[in-house]
């Protein structure tokens, strides 16, 4: 008989509106007034309407799901480096991204300005951001995440969805809290708690990292202990004293070709290729954020 499927969907429908009613008499009222009927009104047993009354109720969502990327950093409780970026800046992140929404300035010495592991200035559009998750998958310092904040809806395109490094930071905690069981695995993965760079130099120091396990996720790490001296020094090395030597004539060779000079002896090579005193970084341009955002918007505009 043609029309059962449309008549028991209709059935299904209707069984559904009289059991909400069902369910508002049994609750005497209180169904939608007392916060610990949530869970049950989103329980196995429940009936009827399954309404949740955004924004005063909120279904938690999954541990692995995504929407924005955040950067990680230290816990300002952290005693050696708090607050310090996981990020080195090596642009991994934003070579991936399949829509090209991050944009990273690496940061540099003031003194000698030679580039630091460490971003100056990191962007995300979030407009652009399709929240495919490459960005944390590929990063090999776990420095970048995804976020479970979806709630960033605002008036001002244009400034306010252009995410800068202040609003992006969040201690390691945060990503404890948010995502424990995969902060977990990261964890044991890389061989601690801390960041893979400073496991690694704890190992080549002869020190054992603390194995990660649920109990000690929120346990303040302790100090790590100082590395021994070196036994010996390169003057007492003597093959890499002269590794040493041959490097520093071929780079003051190098500068005396640079420089049209004819090449110099040995010995006044090893002299000439003396650390020179760092050159004045007066003349090098500062970072301007506020230009670095304009040009961003200007893009954003120009593609919209």
């Amino acid at each position: 008989m043609y029309g059962q499927g449309i008549l028991k969907g209709l059935w299904v429908t209707f069984r559904h509106f009289v059991n909400t009613y069902v369910d508002d008499i049994r609750y005497a009222g209180r169904k939608y007034l007392r916060q610990e009927n949530f869970a049950i009104r989103q329980g196995l047993k429940a009936q009827g309407a399954f309404t949740v009354q955004y924004p005063d109720e909120k279904l938690a969502v999954p541990e692995r799901f995504r929407f924005t990327p955040f950067l990680v950093v230290n816990d300002p409780d952290h005693p050696e480096a708090p607050g310090d970026d996981w990020c080195t800046s090596c642009g991994i992140c934003a070579k991936v991204c399949p829509p090209q929404c991050i944009w990273i300035v690496r940061g540099s010495d003031p003194t000698t300005g030679r580039p630091v592991p460490q971003p100056e200035a990191f962007f995300i559009d979030i407009d652009i951001c399709m929240n495919c998750g490459f960005c944390a998958e590929f990063c090999p310092f776990d420095a970048i995440k995804m976020d479970h904040n979806y709630e960033l809806a605002s008036y001002d395109r244009t400034s306010h969805h252009i995410h800068d490094k202040q609003y992006l930071s969040r201690p390691l905690s945060y990503w404890k809290t948010i995502a424990p069981t995969t902060a977990l695995e990261e964890a044991v993965a890389r061989g601690g708690w801390e960041h893979p760079d400073v496991l690694k130099a704890m190992k080549k120091a002869g020190q054992t990292a603390v194995t990660p396990t649920w109990d000690n996720m929120f346990t303040k790490p302790e100090p790590a202990a100082k590395p021994l001296p070196p036994a010996e020094s390169a003057d007492e090395d003597p093959a890499k004293a002269e590794r040493l030597r041959k490097r520093e004539e071929a780079l003051a060779r190098k500068r005396a070709a640079e420089a049209g000079e004819p090449a110099q002896p040995a010995a006044a090579a090893v002299e000439a290729s003396a650390p020179a005193p760092a050159a004045p970084t007066a003349d090098k341009p500062k970072f301007d954020k506020q230009a670095m955002l304009e040009k961003i918007r200007q893009r954003k505009a120009d593609k919209g």
